[in-house]
């Protein structure tokens, strides 16, 4: 069994800045902000690896911060503006990287003692005076900036957007080192869903590995029958077996059937573990009940495990899907392979989801596996999941591509409601929008998606939001 995959913390390089002019001239102005810098770079390291740039006082000093950001390939950069210190020593520690600066703008405290005021404690909580000055400058310089304004206080909301920040440079780096298995092609016909593979290098630095059918049928082949008892079990942990619904497809789940799910299953695993994959997308289309077919047809028990490990698969062959699954998962949310069912303009909530792997670590109860005689608009037949997402916040990821080939995100936050949902082997959820149905449909599909989403949990909009200004993706939010 494969383990929860995990990846590497992001790198965030941080650095203050200051004027080393002031320290000769007030003695304890130094000290005290190294002791804010501190401060900073602790709790920074609850969530992502620090590299420290340390307290830049010239251009020098920033030059070599600089090269200590690049020789690391931080994946962000924080710039704490401690007192006021001039922009050229800003520029040479961000123009060896040129990854995206967070200019924190953090007074000790939100008010000042003016009758007590004196220059020294004046220069300690000056930040704000040169951050004009450096917005300008990266501005007319090209590099990629966004400014976090508030205070070292700990009820600061400084501290959350600094967090959602690193969290944002966490997904984007996984998405940049993830490895995409392409195993079969893409649904014929399903034009959106067509993707160019150099696309996915140049723009993210993703990996796609182009798979053979034969890949997985080679590894079906050779499972044993400890390793279907092992996987039976572990099945047994994770879904409840629904009887017969009254669809005339469903059917009475067989010991066969859910052995041969099994044996797909180990296959699989050690199809992700011997290509060292992050994600998949597939589709086969199979012929005349052959060993190819059959095995596809298996694949939606073990690709569900997987999905729920953090490793998640979509079908169809939709690799765009995939990577935005991987997001959706690496921000906490789930991210399950879904797409538009049906508008209920009555109830006011539009029904979301799809047939094949679903997330089912985020499903609202225990899934279950329905077997289906056949899997309309697919050959063969077998076990499927079915289930509904968690009721609440939900947030959904779309991954499309521009008329230039340009990757882009289209994002909506909603909430997962309860009611009566489709009892036909298929994931699906009521998912109610800030716009009514017609209206979200109409400007998601004006958008130019594919019609295929990631559905998460929570509300993750805004990470989404900075994962794309990371990533150099255009972000559309369509629930504004």
């Amino acid at each position: 069994m494969l383990e929860l995959r995990k990846d590497a913390r992001p790198k965030i390089g941080v650095f203050a800045i200051g004027l080393a002019a002031y320290w000769p001239q007030f003695e304890m102005l130094y000290p005290r902000l190294q002791g804010y810098l501190s401060q900073i770079e602790k709790q920074i390291s609850e969530w992502a690896d620090v590299v420290s740039g340390e307290m830049v006082d010239s251009a020098e000093k920033a030059r070599e911060a600089g090269a200590r950001f690049a020789q690391e390939q931080v994946d962000l950069i924080f710039i704490y503006a401690a007192t006021y210190a001039t922009s050229a020593q800003v520029l040479p520690a961000l123009q060896q990287t040129r990854v995206p600066a967070i200019v924190l703008n953090l007074q000790p405290t939100s008010t000042l003692d003016y009758e007590a005021m004196t220059t020294a404690e004046w220069l300690a909580n000056c930040s704000a005076c040169c951050v004009p000055e450096i917005g300008g400058a990266l501005t007319r310089s090209r590099l990629p900036f966004k400014v976090i304004s508030g205070t070292l206080e700990k009820n600061s909301s400084a501290w959350a957007e600094m967090e959602a920040w690193c969290r944002a440079a966490g997904a984007a780096r996984a998405l940049r080192t993830a490895r995409f298995g392409v195993l079969g092609h893409t649904y014929p016909g399903m034009l959106d869903l067509y993707t160019d593979f150099t696309a996915i290098h140049g723009q993210l630095g993703s990996h796609v590995e182009v798979l053979e059918i034969d890949d997985l049928v080679a590894r079906v082949r050779v499972v044993t029958d400890q390793d279907i008892r092992e996987k039976i079990h572990e099945i047994e942990n994770m879904f409840d077996v629904a009887s017969p619904s009254g669809d005339p497809i469903a059917a009475l789940m067989e010991p066969e059937d859910l052995a041969w799910s099994a044996r797909v299953a180990v296959g699989l695993d050690r199809l992700v573990k011997d290509f060292n994959l992050n994600g998949l997308t597939y589709y086969y289309r199979g012929l005349e009940e052959n060993e190819n077919e059959r095995i596809i047809a298996g694949i939606i028990v073990g690709a569900s495990l997987l999905t729920a490990r953090g490793i998640p698969c979509s079908g169809e062959g939709d690799l765009k899907n995939a990577l935005a699954m991987l997001l959706m998962d690496r921000l906490n949310a789930g991210g399950s392979y879904t797409e538009i069912y049906a508008m209920d303009l009555q109830d006011q909530f539009v029904l979301m989801g799809h047939d094949g792997p679903g997330h089912i670590a985020i499903s609202e109860q225990r899934p279950v596996l329905r077997k289906l005689n056949l899997y309309h608009g697919k050959s063969g037949f077998g076990a499927s999941v079915e289930f509904k997402v968690k009721q609440g916040p939900v947030s959904i990821l779309g991954v499309t591509q521009r008329a230039d080939g340009a990757l882009k995100f289209l994002v909506s936050e909603g909430e997962s409601i309860a009611g009566p949902t489709f009892r036909i082997g298929n994931t699906n959820s009521r998912i109610r929008f800030p716009s009514d149905p017609a209206t979200f449909v109409s400007r998601w599909s004006e958008e130019g998606p594919t019609h295929h989403v990631a559905l998460g949990v929570g509300q993750v909009g805004g990470l989404l939001e900075k994962v794309g200004y990371l990533l150099e993706v255009q972000t559309v939010r369509v629930d504004r």
